[in-house]
């Protein structure tokens, strides 16, 4: 249908007084972003910002309006702030559960996370959404310690979030800052695509290899660490240096821990190859724009009078065979595109797994795993476009792994405001006696309570449950993101569930308003724009919630008059005018409970008549009626034609 995957603008930023470098820096990458792809494909869908300091974070602004965005971004102040870590997860938290699944989500800030509590939340969120987080780190200037003088470990947490959805973390000065947003320009684009991406910690001496095809452009791969080095190698055996800027491959600018290579566009296609050596931890990704890409989904197999897979919400349950549902999209159709291999591939090591590949038809497939890798995983897969005889090879970005525990909750009802809302959940890892530790949170901070902790029974499950208490005031159709995490207590074994609730009040009245015509007032003659008409109607919401709205849905008129009466019942009396050219007048109210009632009214308006011209005394001479008229110029024309025919 020529629909192409755009990108979302997600920015969660810092402002505590030493950020004022930084939000400046956001506003110009944001504005020139803005600027030079707005009405083109890659134009951003959407736009996100999400602020926090201390103790204060969000709101979180999201909006379809790049001005807007341009407006909200330029109010940002750098005020407060100490030598105090920031509440920099719970902004996070806002962005990953406000922005579409799969976005690319960008946080500035020069201090660690406060808030480390919400890290469980905040890996749970990011394996559900699958979106991209990465981390912009500056010198802090509110005390004398500078990330370039911090150990890693003080900042691990980003490193470890940042890889755990495909992203980067970047430390870099304030200074050069400007040079490292370059990455946002490149991923807030259409069509992103992931060719590979790994991580080694510690570093190693090591070759990667990836294929690039046809349908790929702007290729860039992007490596972070420290005292590292690397070459290129294209499938053509050319080779070019880190040292090396400008080479024939490719163009190399190096920023902080951040080294970003965008590849020459002539011949790509191919296998090429990277050597890296570093005894420093570091992480390679490659990326390009292509209609070719896939999503995929963990699903398990139900039973029934309809079977099919249903997708599950945490991690696939370790010690059986993992199954994945993929579905293909490419420039010329599914039907062009064949699966020719896919695997699950160790982000942090050399595992491979091979999956069998099974053809559901229009696009999808369905892989099943036997053996999984042990720790961190990805999917890879390789495939084929038929219609070029092009192969292919794409990676997803979010890291999977599979675990003992598994969580099932079940949403069958929404929550209402001013209501305790109870969420029923059961925890099993098989084992009879087996102690897990839970932890519940939700983005909306609404009072909870939840069971700490419970041990499997006989049946090797355990029953738990979280009591929200839902504020009197939220709106109906606020919508809350629940994650529920439980852990094997004593061990690193977990799993999550990530649950979206909405709050709708309770609607007991279903009786519409009531719109009674009492009044119309006709002065309309033969020529309609010289005359208007006048409707009165009253206007009751007699079950007391009251009418929210009252508006125009057929006809044009002006509220000329109205009045409330309150005798126990409110009784609005409004007189509407309206040009005698729109005869038809259609009136619609909704009360607060959202019941439409509606009045119609329709006038006659006068039509001159037609009348033949006859003589009368002292007339003189005779006139023709318009009939006549009518005929003779018609007459005159047709002889006009045949004379100049001839």
């Amino acid at each position: 249908m020529g629909i192409a995957r755009s990108s979302v603008l997600s920015f969660v930023i810092d402002t505590t007084g030493s950020m004022s470098d930084d939000i400046a820096e956001a506003k110009r990458v944001a504005n020139n972003i803005i600027d030079t792809k707005k009405g083109t494909q890659d134009e951003p869908s959407e736009y996100i910002l999400v602020p926090f300091n201390d103790p204060a974070f969000g709101p979180l602004i999201r909006t379809t309006d790049p001005e807007k965005m341009k407006s909200e971004i330029s109010r940002l102040i750098a005020t407060g702030g100490g030598d105090e870590p920031e509440m920099c997860l719970s902004g996070l938290q806002l962005a990953l559960t406000g922005a579409p699944s799969s976005s690319n989500i960008y946080v500035f800030t020069d201090a660690t996370a406060k808030d480390e509590h919400l890290e469980p939340n905040i890996f749970a969120l990011i394996k559900s959404t699958k979106s991209t987080v990465s981390f912009l780190l500056t010198t802090t200037m509110r005390s004398t310690r500078s990330i370039a003088d911090t150990s890693r470990s003080a900042f691990r947490l980003y490193y470890d979030l940042a890889l755990a959805s495909g992203g980067e973390t970047i430390e870099v000065s304030k200074t050069n800052l400007p040079q490292a947003t370059d990455i946002i320009v490149d991923t807030s684009t259409s069509a992103l695509v992931t060719v590979v991406q790994r991580d080694r910690n510690p570093g190693t001496v090591e070759t990667f290899s990836f294929l690039l095809d046809d349908s790929l452009s702007n290729v860039t791969a992007y490596i972070t660490g420290t005292s590292l080095t690397f070459t290129l190698i294209s499938p053509s055996g050319l080779s070019q240096q880190y040292t090396n800027p400008n080479g024939p491959l490719g163009t190399i600018q190096t920023v902080g821990n951040l080294y970003r290579i965008r590849l020459n566009m002539v011949n790509i296609t191919g296998l090429w190859k990277i050597d890296i050596n570093s005894k420093e931890a570091y992480t390679l990704k490659v990326t390009g724009q292509s209609a070719t890409t896939f999503i995929y989904d963990f699903v398990e197999k139900f039973q029934g009078a309809h079977p099919g897979y249903a997708v599950i919400t945490g991690l696939p349950q370790a010690g059986m065979p993992t199954m994945l549902l993929l579905s293909l999209t490419g420039q010329n159709g599914p039907a062009n595109l064949k699966v020719r291999e896919a695997a699950l591939i160790q982000v942090s090591g050399s595992t491979v797994s091979d999956g069998k590949v099974e053809e559901m038809g229009g696009g999808d497939y369905l892989v099943t795993v036997n053996s999984v890798p042990s720790g961190e995983f990805v999917v890879l897969l390789k495939g084929e476009d038929i219609s070029t005889s092009s192969q292919f090879q794409r990676q997803s970005t979010t890291q999977m792994s599979v675990s003992k525990v598994s969580i099932n909750a079940v949403v069958d009802r929404n929550m209402e405001p001013g209501q305790n809302f109870k969420m029923h959940f059961t925890v099993s890892n098989n084992v009879t006696g087996t102690k897990f530790t839970i932890r519940a949170s939700n983005d909306r901070n609404f009072e909870m309570k939840s069971s700490s902790s419970i041990t499997s029974t006989g049946s090797g499950m355990a029953d738990g449950l979280v009591d929200i208490n839902v504020p009197a005031n939220t709106p109906s159709g606020t919508d809350v993101t629940l994650t529920i995490e439980a852990e094997v207590t004593g061990t690193t074994d977990s799993n999550f569930a990530v649950l979206r609730l909405s709050v709708v009040k309770n609607v007991t009245e279903f009786t519409p308003p009531t719109c009674e015509v009492i009044g119309v007032n006709n002065t309309c003659q033969t020529n309609c724009s010289w005359n208007s008409w006048d409707l009165t109607v009253n206007i009751t919401d007699g079950n007391g919630t009251g009418v929210d709205k009252i508006w125009i849905q057929q006809g044009s008129a002006d509220l000329i008059y109205s009045s409330t009466n309150s005798d126990g019942v409110k009784v609005y009396k409004n007189t509407y005018r309206s040009s005698c050219c729109s005869p038809n007048l259609q009136l619609s109210v909704t009360d607060k409970e959202g019941n439409v009632g509606t009045c119609f009214y329709s006038i006659r308006v006068p039509t001159a008549k037609i009348k033949a011209l006859t003589n009368t005394p002292n007339a003189g001479p005779p006139s023709l009626g318009l009939a006549t008229q009518l005929w003779a110029f018609l007459l005159i024309s047709v002889v006009s034609v045949v004379q100049d025919f001839l």
